[in-house]
């Protein structure tokens, strides 16, 4: 059996084919969804970078919390000697003279 154009489901154009120049349409969908990515990095740049920066406020807020800790427990046992050297003197003339002897 020979082939022939006709029994071959394919035909081929004689003509060559050209590509379509793009309409103004694609080029405006094309340079959008380019800078829809490039806004995307954007934010996901920014995101990191705020991200980090939360953490390292966080970690300097747990550092903070823990020095507070401490300088509050060293108070209370200064509080406590001095209420047991000056027992006659409440709370409040206790801070006084603590103050007084700053100045």
């Amino acid at each position: 059996m020979a082939w022939t154009p006709s029994s071959h489901p394919i035909s081929v154009s004689s003509k060559p084919r050209h590509r379509s120049k793009p309409t103004k349409l694609q080029i405006h969908r094309l340079s959008r969804k380019r800078c829809d990515e490039d806004v995307r990095k954007d934010m996901e740049l920014l995101n990191l970078k705020l991200y980090l920066e939360n953490r390292s406020i966080i970690e300097e807020n747990e550092k903070l919390r823990k020095k507070a800790s401490l300088l509050h427990q060293e108070n209370l046992a200064l509080m406590f000697e001095l209420q047991s050297k000056f027992p006659h003197l409440d709370r409040f003339a206790t801070t006084l003279l603590l103050l007084v002897q700053k100045h």
